[in-house]
């Protein structure tokens, strides 16, 4: 354990967490290459027979598709989290999604012009990533002592956000290409995933708090709702990005307003995670400090007007722009969100909290698709996205009234109370 004021070393001086690093970064450019074009191949043939609301529709039940079983499957695979081997799960997850990439490409090979079957591989990408977030994410704390967390979450955001970078623009020149290449790269990205995640050695199990079954999962839901710091973050979250969310829309601007093609469509999805990448990056070396609550609701709001901005422009550039002050945005806000779930959370709770946390955010992710979705083909999708960012940016204002513990909290420490009586001696 290191002093107070001696500076922690690097989470990549901890070969587990290089292993998982890999792990992370290739299984996010994976998704981000199979998810990029699932949504663009569905807008792409319904739009062959269908108007462009019509067709936005059903890239909104692209979005439902891929929730249903994180919220069916989220709160159990939690206690499976806390009781399982982590890195079994997260393997067999990588596992079912080298299943998907492979009838991903297979479809796009044949020339297949069928919508059914990219919804049911969504269902089931859906499927894996109920697995595989809750274990990945219970599973980086046991890599690395506390005081190199913070660092390591910055760093295994910035994974993330890489993965999200390259994706979409490696996606949308593979398939401009070849129509199964994406997918092809996918597979192979997931190999090596599977492979590092087979040199993440054991870590230890974290205690039993006795409770099982449907007892279990309650707990970890009391626990959620009576924390009000990791409460009101994954709330905020989750309602700013439901209302905020532009993803979904992407295809609809790229293809038929700003006229762009897929390759324009991997620029504009990429460039929020590029933002982030960033953002990440300066994290990793200057740390957020003192009032990171209040620094989490100011970026939430920057991430609301600049969806607006997004929403009224009629130029790549400045789409592409607005688009990476988003990232940025929400960058700061998933590093103090993942900060504070991870620091204020004992072990043994770890996974049903993150599975918890993981149900807010995909419903924040996939809902927040089926909402632009629904909006865009009642009202059109530059106001659906306008006005998506103004309720978000309200939502941000009420919260800061209703979690005064959340917009408080002053830095990103591990809670005295969850400190073992060594650490908070001082001692190693």
């Amino acid at each position: 354990m290191t002093s107070p004021d001696e500076k922690p070393p690097s989470p990549f001086a901890f070969p587990a967490f290089r292993a998982f690093f890999v792990a992370k970064l290739g299984s996010t450019l994976a998704q981000m290459l199979m998810v990029i074009v699932i949504g663009w191949q569905v807008y792409d043939l319904a739009r062959a027979t269908m108007s462009i609301r019509e067709a936005a529709l059903l890239l909104g039940l692209v979005g439902l598709a891929q929730f249903l079983p994180v919220f069916l499957l989220s709160l159990v695979v939690g206690v499976i989290a806390d009781r399982v081997d982590r890195r079994y799960i997260a393997r067999a997850s990588i596992a079912l999604e080298l299943g998907c990439a492979s009838a991903l490409a297979w479809l796009a090979a044949s020339g297949s012009t069928l919508l059914w079957p990219l919804f049911a591989v969504a269902v089931a990408l859906g499927v894996a990533r109920a697995f595989a977030s809750p274990a990945l994410s219970a599973l980086a704390p046991n890599l690395v002592p506390p005081p190199v967390l913070p660092t390591a979450i910055a760093w295994n955001s910035i994974g993330w956000q890489v993965g999200a970078v390259l994706g979409p623009v490696l996606g949308g020149l593979a398939y401009d290409i070849r129509p199964p290449l994406p997918y092809a790269l996918a597979f192979v990205l997931l190999v090596a995933s599977l492979v590092a995640l087979f040199l993440i050695p054991p870590v230890r199990r974290p205690a039993s708090s006795g409770a099982s079954g449907l007892a279990s999962v309650k707990e970890g839901l009391r626990y959620v709702r009576g924390n009000q710091i990791v409460f009101g973050a994954i709330s905020l979250d989750m309602f700013a990005v439901i209302l905020a969310g532009a993803n979904a829309m992407l295809p609809i601007f790229a293809r038929d307003i700003l006229e762009v093609g897929a390759q324009g469509l991997g620029y504009l999805r990429a460039a929020p995670a590029f933002g982030a990448a960033l953002v990440a990056l300066w994290l990793t070396r200057k740390p957020l400090g003192s009032r990171v609550g209040l620094k989490m609701f100011v970026n939430v709001g920057i991430f609301a007007i600049a969806t607006m901005v997004f929403g009224l422009s009629t130029s790549l550039w400045l789409s592409v722009g607005s688009l990476a002050v988003l990232g940025a945005a929400d960058m700061v806000s998933v590093y103090v969100r993942s900060s504070l779930i991870q620091l204020h959370t004992p072990d043994e709770m770890r996974g049903r909290v993150s599975s918890v946390s993981m149900l807010f955010v995909s419903a924040s992710n996939e809902l927040g698709e089926f909402r632009a979705g629904i909006m865009a083909s009642a009202i059109g999708a530059v106001e659906a996205t306008v006005i998506g960012g103004a309720l978000a940016l309200g939502v941000t204002l009420v919260w800061t009234r209703l979690f005064p513990d959340l917009r408080d909290a002053d830095r990103l420490d591990v809670p005295e109370h969850l400190q073992s009586p060594r650490r908070r001696a001082g001692g190693a």
